[in-house]
């Protein structure tokens, strides 16, 4: 399988969506709407509503069947994302190669931009026109999840952390601070990244009706796949390219607490390799179409071994 040749197949529907839902707000105040379709129309990799298409074909059904869904949750990842940009947070000044929100339009309507793409994700997932195979009751089911994984609970607490964390390295490093720091790293990406990789798998399944206990085992393999996500991202934003990343790379400066900060590069890839060996047999013991399943593993690699 053309990993990268699916993966931009599948980007490109929902990328082709995203801004007919910002127009469909009827009422949105015209430059507040302007700012939200900037920041969707940034492109990138469109990770998290590919990975809830294979998840949702798993169980049979195309992926088409759950656009909506799929884009409600770009929404709120976008969200995040600028959010993260902020001079109060993070303070890039690219993000996808393109100055980020803030910059263009900003600070307070990029602050209103997000607002407005979080608060409005559930407007499009719960209001929306669906396939015949999807049930009222996993729409409800997905919208539960996506508030819980994004939350206060989620990657807000795991955003919160991660501020938090900032300085941590500028203390003597004694195995019990180097302890700490590991702890406090887990829950980080946990909440942070891997939340909504996870969400993205679970509403994929909860929206196909999945049995109970390939739900479990999809939401176990997420998790897997978020936490290496987010260790592949740190390694990279040291050795990575900045240009094929689009953005400039802050967690020095921000002296941010990441495995590769804190383990060093070869051991943060030790880590990020021994989850996917955790994640892909989960998968494997998923019940159902062989395809999606093939495809979500596929992901998984490109997860571990992205330039990007």
């Amino acid at each position: 399988m053309d990993i990268v040749k699916y993966m931009k197949q599948r980007a490109s529907a929902v990328g082709e969506a995203l801004p007919s839902f910002v127009s469909s707000l009827e009422g949105a105040e015209p430059r507040l709407a302007e700012a939200m379709t900037y920041s969707l129309a940034a492109g990138g990799k469109r990770l998290r509503p590919v990975l809830m298409g294979a998840s949702y074909e798993i169980f049979g059904g195309k992926a088409a069947d759950i656009l909506p869904a799929a884009c409600a949750l770009e929404m709120v990842h976008t969200y995040s994302l600028v959010h993260d940009d902020l001079p109060a947070m993070d303070d890039d000044d690219l993000r996808r190669g393109r100055p980020t929100s803030h910059k263009v339009y900003g600070e307070a309507l990029a602050i209103l931009a997000g607002d407005a793409l979080l608060t409005d994700a559930f407007t499009v997932l719960t209001r929306s026109r669906y396939g015949r195979r999807v049930r009222p009751e996993g729409i409800l089911k997905a919208a539960s999840i996506l508030s819980r994984r994004a939350g206060a609970c989620g990657m807000v607490s795991g955003q919160a952390a991660d501020l938090g964390a900032e300085g941590f390295l500028d203390r003597k490093l004694t195995p019990a601070r180097r302890r700490d720091g590991l702890d406090l790293l887990s829950y980080i990406h946990l909440h942070k990244t891997a939340d909504l990789i996870t969400a993205a798998v679970e509403m994929g399944a909860a929206l196909a009706g999945a049995p109970e206990r390939d739900y479990r085992l999809l939401s176990e393999f997420g998790r897997d796949i978020g936490l290496c996500f987010q260790i592949a991202d740190d390694i990279l934003d040291v050795v990575g390219d900045k240009k094929k990343l689009g953005k400039s790379g802050s967690d020095a400066r921000n002296h941010k607490l990441t495995y590769a900060s804190l383990l060093g590069l070869e051991e943060a890839g030790r880590r990020a390799e021994a989850l996917i060996g955790s994640a892909l047999p989960k998968l494997a013991r998923v019940k159902g179409r062989p395809g999606p399943k093939a495809a979500l593993a596929a992901m998984a690699e490109f997860v571990y071994k992205r330039e990007n």
